[in-house]
């Protein structure tokens, strides 16, 4: 009986702890002094927390977000499938192969920091005011950091695996799919997290400047309006979808590398 007891209190210790994960007390954290702020203020462009709460629940039950929303979902896949499928390849082909560095690497850092939004009306110009705008300005957004990303993590593969691998008898191709990628994926996830957080910071500017579809649509026309309670509800919406991509992303992480420590990982 006494050795059982600790055990037990020691579960139900363990049972509090994770009943309430940390990003969700840092969220409850975050509302309560936002609710509080904002009827401190009593300002019409800050609105409480339950206030803007309340109008996305309404604008849901309304049909108007998720309308909106399967529009601008279609937009960010649609352009970070394409970055990261050219994103982990020109940054598999930069970190491998110095020719191929020398030639890309000052335009993909010279793109990575100049400001995506302002190739918008060279988008417009080439595409229209159609989706293809929007998934090209996505793919502005998210494309460059995947390349450096996945470039460096190549590059910081220790060379002894690849030495290994020739060893073995590896041709190239083998070396590359079968060393040289899975050695720099877990580096290079942390670029793809960062990328997808982008994407969505793209797929909204896009749909605000070029074409007024999706979620774009309604916070430009809630902007029009001075509706603060619908803009901040439709950016609660957008961080939403920031959130849940990220979180897909990290579960990709654990899936692909699992086998690696948590230590280990990015």
């Amino acid at each position: 009986m006494t050795a059982t007891a600790p055990a037990a209190r020691t579960t139900v210790r363990t049972i509090q702890r994770v009943a309430v994960p940390p990003p969700l007390i840092g969220l409850l954290v975050g509302a309560a002094v936002w609710e509080v702020v904002a009827r401190s203020a009593d300002a019409d462009f800050l609105p409480p927390a339950s206030a803007v709460v309340a109008r996305l629940w309404e604008m849901t039950l309304d049909g108007l977000i998720l309308s909106s929303l399967a529009s601008s979902l279609t937009n960010l896949v649609l352009g970070f499938t394409i970055s990261l499928t050219l994103g982990l390849t020109l940054g598999v082909l930069m970190g491998r192969y110095r020719r191929v560095d020398a030639a890309l690497g000052v335009y993909m850092y010279a793109l990575l920091t100049a400001p995506s939004l302002v190739f918008a009306p060279v988008f417009f110009s080439l595409f229209g005011p159609g989706r293809a705008s929007i998934v090209a300005v996505v793919v502005m957004y998210s494309l460059f950091i995947i390349v450096i990303s996945t470039a460096s993590a190549v590059r910081a593969v220790p060379e002894h695996l690849t030495e290994m691998g020739l060893l073995y008898g590896a041709n190239e191709r083998q070396l590359l799919l079968k060393v040289v990628v899975p050695a720099a994926l877990p580096l290079a996830m942390a670029g793809i997290r960062l990328g997808v957080g982008r994407a969505v910071t793209g797929m909204i500017n896009g749909e605000m400047f070029i074409a007024v579809v999706g979620l774009g649509r309604v916070l430009t026309q809630a902007g029009g309006r001075f509706d603060s309670e619908s803009v901040l509800a439709v950016l609660l919406a957008v961080v939403l979808v920031a959130v849940g991509a990220v979180g897909l992303v990290q579960w990709a992480d654990r899936r692909i590398n699992g086998w690696l420590p948590r230590t280990a990982r990015q």
